[in-house]
């Protein structure tokens, strides 16, 4: 079958090449499916600059989301089962194969474009803005990076959820794409301190961070008291400055996960709550992904380019 792999082992977007692997033979209790549709995310491209290598036992190819036919089917699903589905490694392929537990039905309504955008961001938004940051209705939540494939989840999410949003973006245009995408308030980091525009705004309950670096600070001074500050990533530095008294006066909790290296029971305990709460919210016109642009499969080197210059709004997705 044909797969992406990186050319070397790792290297920039132009190393992602086609290349022709034996099909994955399904073990006991997983499924294979016959992939149409595979979403590209930002630990991909983690991945190929070698710094984020798959877990043991998945493969060395690339894409942590899929959507298709199930072609051999274990536990619920049987053959023709159209579903999408949570990978530790191997997405960017024809075939795939999976933990049956880690598989969700595809909505009804839903392209498998649609759908294969789904698992990846869905399931970080829901560990970790309403499982880590116990995000309730009424509650304040904000966003950076507000127009990514996370921040374009996050906010439907916690709207539907009966929460306040504020994102926060780099530039006038995705600032107001922010509110587009549903935001309450949507700050320009370019151009405006968002700490003071949310202390003006109440305070947050919870914050999405995946910045890091010098915006850990202003978290502090955003965060209402007992808020909950939320990490899934460091793109502007792995080390915060931590000023343990103000850490102290707000009663803040500090705390951050990853999706990938959870064992399959976890995973599967989380594919539940995710279908129990969130497809209802898909099945009511809550929550519906934002696809910015799709790519065939042979063009994920282009894929990868397009995230990594910031000119995404949602989710890319390669198509088979």
């Amino acid at each position: 079958m044909t797969a992406i792999a990186v050319e070397g082992g790792r290297g920039p977007a132009e190393a992602l090449k086609a290349v022709q692997i034996a099909r994955p033979t399904p073990g006991p209790g997983q499924i294979l499916i016959k992939v149409e549709a595979a979403g590209v995310n930002r630990p991909d491209l983690i991945q190929r600059m070698g710094a984020y290598p798959p877990p043991p036992g998945a493969p060395e190819t690339l894409g942590l989301e899929v959507a298709g036919e199930v072609i051999e089917g274990a536990g619920r699903w049987k053959a023709g089962d159209r579903v999408c589905a949570l990978l530790g490694g191997g997405g960017y392929a024809q075939y795939a194969v999976v933990d049956a537990r880690h598989a969700l039905p595809i909505p009804a309504g839903f392209t498998a474009v649609e759908a294969a955008a789904l698992p990846e961001t869905v399931f970080t938004v829901f560990a970790n803005v309403f499982e880590h940051g116990g995000l309730k209705a009424g509650e304040t939540l904000m966003v950076h990076g507000a127009t990514s494939g996370i921040g374009a989840t996050a906010i439907p999410m916690a709207k539907a959820a009966g929460a306040k949003v504020i994102g926060t973006s780099r530039g006038a245009t995705k600032t107001a794409q922010a509110l587009k995408l549903g935001a309450d308030i949507a700050v320009d980091v370019t151009a405006q301190d968002f700490a003071e525009v949310a202390k003006q705004a109440g305070g947050c309950d919870v914050i999405l961070d995946m910045v890091g670096g010098d915006y850990f600070s202003k978290d502090l001074d955003a965060i209402k008291t007992g808020g909950r500050i939320v990490f899934i990533a460091a793109q502007g530095g792995g080390e915060v400055p931590l000023q343990i008294f103000r850490l102290m006066q707000k009663r803040a909790v500090v705390t951050g996960s990853t999706l990938r290296p959870r064992d399959a029971d976890e995973k599967a305990r989380l594919a539940a709550a995710v279908e129990a709460t969130v497809w209802p919210w898909i099945a009511a016109g809550k929550l519906k992904p934002v696809i910015d642009r799709t790519y065939p499969l042979a063009q994920a080197g282009e894929a990868h380019a397009a995230l990594e210059r910031g000119e995404v709004v949602g989710k890319v997705v390669l198509t088979l």
